[in-house]
């Protein structure tokens, strides 16, 4: 079964002046549903009838599936963060890495959408028309039951929506979070992809999570990485309890209250000296 709006293995069929026609290699030959063009342009040099072939299925703009050897840059089933590139009387259009773009009909927006823009979006194929379209609203697309997480567990974040209270993530392309402005130490935009971990996850559902790893088990590595620094440093770095955080976070990607734990034990290890005007190894 060909699965337009992701990666298939076909098989070429025939060859003709447009391109290769490529077919599911576990069917038999002669299905018009089973019947995908390649055009020329996308054809390797290598190919012959008889073998298989990595492509992208979609549809072209009669509306026909079509093949590609091009990657793009979502899938089926995911999301990803696009640029808007065109807007029309029936959506916007998104760049996704083919010749055709990718529509977010207005029906689909969070809300509305403007060229240059970045949105993160989810990509699915609408029942009703057969179309890969792409949505905005990516809290529709996310699952509710956050059984499976617990706190310290490390997760993949994907920012798509800065508010108030801080940045909204999607967990593990699955669920979705929060990241408490006051508790980020570096520029974080929509469609930035990041690594972090799960802080707290609340009895009504909803999680929060930091980009540090929290309590005791975050401050040997984070010992470490100050003892790393300041080795390369030539045993000395300017920073004290009074530093500012964001300075901390620049030279070190730690926040000041993990900084100050960790500069604790390295001190009652004796493995640092405090200075007035930052610390340095024994």
């Amino acid at each position: 079964m060909i699965d337009i709006g992701r990666m298939n293995t076909l098989v070429a069929r025939r060859i003709t002046s447009v391109g290769f026609y490529l077919g599911d290699p576990t069917t038999e030959a002669g299905d018009p549903a089973d019947d995908i063009l390649l055009p020329r342009k996308y054809v390797p040099e290598s190919l012959s009838v008889g073998d298989e072939i990595e492509v992208f299925v979609y549809k072209d703009y009669d509306e026909r599936p079509i093949a590609t050897t091009l990657t793009p840059h979502i899938l089926r089933d995911e999301f990803a963060p696009l640029p808007v590139v065109a807007v029309s009387d029936v959506g916007a259009f998104l760049n996704w890495g083919l010749e055709k773009q990718l529509l977010v009909p207005y029906r689909e927006q969070s809300r509305p959408l403007e060229v240059g823009q970045w949105c993160v979006v989810f990509m699915y194929l609408d029942e009703e028309s057969n179309r890969l379209v792409a949505s905005t609203k990516v809290t529709r697309f996310l699952d509710d039951d956050v059984s499976d997480l617990l706190e310290n567990d490390p997760v993949d974040l994907l920012a798509y929506e800065i508010t108030d209270l801080g940045v909204n993530v999607i967990i593990n392309d699955r669920h979705k979070g929060l990241l408490y402005h006051n508790e980020i130490f570096r520029p974080v935009a929509v469609g930035d992809r990041m690594p972090g971990f799960i802080k707290r996850v609340r009895d009504d559902g909803f999680v929060d999570v930091s980009l540090q790893q929290i309590g005791f088990q975050k401050v040997e590595p984070s010992a470490q990485t100050i003892l790393d620094a300041l080795k390369a440093n030539k045993g000395f770095l300017p920073l004290t309890d009074h530093s500012d955080p964001k300075v901390i976070y620049e030279t070190l990607e730690m926040s000041k209250k993990t900084f100050k734990k960790a500069i604790g034990t390295l001190y009652k290890d004796r493995k640092i000296v405090l200075q007035k005007d930052g610390i340095a190894l024994v």
